[in-house]
């Protein structure tokens, strides 16, 4: 997934789904690389609507080092963090019956939205959206199998 993303040095990331947060490190490394000079960093920004998953990925993260590097917010995900948009990309970690609109419009131009779209328990396919000159281009990576995306974008609780 991350490679989808195709990731840099200095993007802005929106990941929906911290878990237990292993993920937003992987992407935080690519973004803000311990050997790089911090002013070429960028950031992660996580959004997990468990508490208790948050504070589990909020203490890993710090655990391991890369609190300086990512935030952890609790929230429901499918409305995405306007306070630090636009974002260079965004990763949903959770399955949505659509692409949720609001992290599109969160999406900076050029900029690379991943999101598998699909039934809870059927067939679902990973959707990497570009969005470029106020166009939305979507294409789809192949199926996968995810959790369901809960909230007011996704699949209500």
């Amino acid at each position: 997934m991350d490679e989808a993303l195709e990731l840099e040095i200095g993007h802005k990331v929106l990941e929906v789904g911290s878990g237990s947060g292993w993920h937003a490190v992987t992407i935080a490394e690519i973004v803000a690389p311990s050997d790089s000079p911090k002013d070429k960093w960028g950031h992660v920004y996580t959004i997990e609507r468990i508490p208790e998953l948050a504070a589990l990925a909020r203490e890993n993260i710090e655990k391991a080092g890369y609190g300086d590097r990512v935030t952890v917010i609790q929230h429901d995900g499918t409305l995405g963090y306007t306070q630090e948009a636009p974002y260079d990309r965004i990763l949903v970690a959770a399955a949505g019956p659509e692409v949720p609109k609001p992290l599109v419009e969160q999406l900076c131009n050029r900029g690379v939205l991943l999101v598998p779209v699909g039934g809870i328990q059927f067939y679902q396919r990973l959707v990497r959206v570009r969005k470029k000159n106020g166009k939305v281009l979507e294409e789809s990576l192949g199926g996968v199998s995810f959790v369901p995306l809960i909230g007011k974008h996704g699949f209500e609780p």
